[in-house]
């Protein structure tokens, strides 16, 4: 019972240092470029998509050093950290570099989960790790596999974090089934992550900063993503399989009425899918990345009533608040997003727990299980 009060970080992110390196060498985006900050001193700044507002983000040794994860986690009070790379992971390379380098960064990310301390009175590590695919277009299947295998064999990979483009079509692409079954058989966790946003048309010319794409443009990335992955059907092929979605599922919860309306009403889809749209949501596990109890609550509604939406079944009643709050997973998105003052506590730590202890309706029961006991089930740790 005790591993239950445990917090766990499962939206924690990394750039080691073997990806690092490659990026600083690069011309082309995305690159790591230095440059004479307002202080007069050289820093460095990540640059990843055209246009990036502000010349980019500035990143330092939190964004690389394993030390200063583990600082990071001691100062909050996180006791595991399940780290994965930052995006754009792979998405740039060519499919033969994307394929060796994938696999040399999963056996970094082993050995430096392997390597980092013990939870204190348990056999657990304080670090795991979701591994990388080498998920471009023209990639061979067989490629796509061997990494599934080799995560699966690595002791400390529990999952993989993977983005939206998959090899070209999108994640929807029917080619990539062998992948889902495999991954689905081996037990993974598929951590998805958006990173190219919407078309920075949207936001108009007024400079805003990175707020609209972050603040919406990501979301809703992951909203249409997620919402082809239900609509191809690939939820009903491979039922095991374990989907994790960035930043509490974006706009998917507030829309999946409408979502599984209008699939009723469209005779395209109206009969493609064994369920309505809405059981669907209830396979899905979110991030608690949402930096408000209202918003949480509203998310665990939508997840605890999705058995309602099983074809066929007579339980017509919701589980209620605290079934939706075991599909949610506490998270930070360090190092991004730092406070302006390093004496400072980060606010997407602080916000996120008292968001979740201010959730009405869950018990002390649920909220530790958000923090930490979901994770630890959901990951076998």
């Amino acid at each position: 019972m005790a591993s239950k009060r445990l917090v766990v970080d499962v939206h924690t992110h990394l750039y080691l240092p073997r990806y690092a390196s490659l990026l600083r060498q690069r011309t082309a985006l995305p690159k790591i470029i230095t440059r004479t900050g307002i202080d007069g001193q050289n820093e460095e700044r990540l640059v990843i998509l055209k246009d990036e507002p502000s010349g980019g983000r500035p990143i330092g040794r939190s964004y690389v050093e394993r030390d200063e994860k583990l600082k990071f986690m001691k100062k909050h009070g996180i006791d595991i950290s399940i780290v994965s790379t930052a995006n754009p992971w792979l998405d740039f390379l060519h499919p033969k570099e994307a394929h060796e380098l994938a696999l040399q960064l999963n056996d970094d990310l082993e050995e430096y989960c392997a390597t980092g301390p013990s939870v204190s009175g348990t056999s657990m590590r304080q670090l795991y790790g979701f591994g990388l695919l080498p998920i471009v277009p023209k990639i061979s299947i067989e490629s796509l596999l061997e990494a599934v295998r080799q995560i699966f064999a690595s002791p400390h990979l529990r999952g993989i974090i993977m983005g939206t483009r998959g090899i070209g079509k999108g994640l929807d692409d029917q080619m990539l089934d062998p992948v889902w079954s495999a991954i689905s058989e081996a037990g993974l966790t598929v951590f998805l992550h958006p990173h190219y946003g919407i078309p920075k048309e949207a936001w108009g010319e007024k400079n805003n900063g990175h707020v609209l794409p972050l603040a919406l443009g990501f979301p809703m990335e992951t909203t249409i993503a997620t919402t082809r992955l239900i609509l191809s059907g690939v939820f009903d092929r491979f039922p095991s399989l374990r989907l994790f979605l960035a930043h509490s599922g974006g706009a998917l919860p507030q829309l999946s009425s409408r979502l599984a309306s209008c699939i009723d009403h469209d005779p395209v889809v109206a009969s493609r899918l064994k369920h309505d749209a809405r059981f669907y949501l209830g396979k899905l596990y979110l991030d608690a990345v949402c930096y408000g109890p209202e918003e949480l609550g509203f998310v665990s509604d939508v997840l605890a009533r999705a058995s309602r939406y099983d074809t066929g079944s007579k339980d017509v009643v919701s589980g209620g608040r605290s079934m939706g709050s075991e599909r949610l997973l506490f998270g930070t998105d360090h190092p991004f997003f730092p406070p302006l003052s390093t004496s400072e506590k980060w606010k997407s730590v602080v916000e996120n727990l008292d968001a979740i202890d201010n959730v009405q309706g869950w018990t002390e029961a649920d909220k530790d299980g958000v923090k930490g006991g979901n994770a630890i089930s959901l990951f076998n740790l």
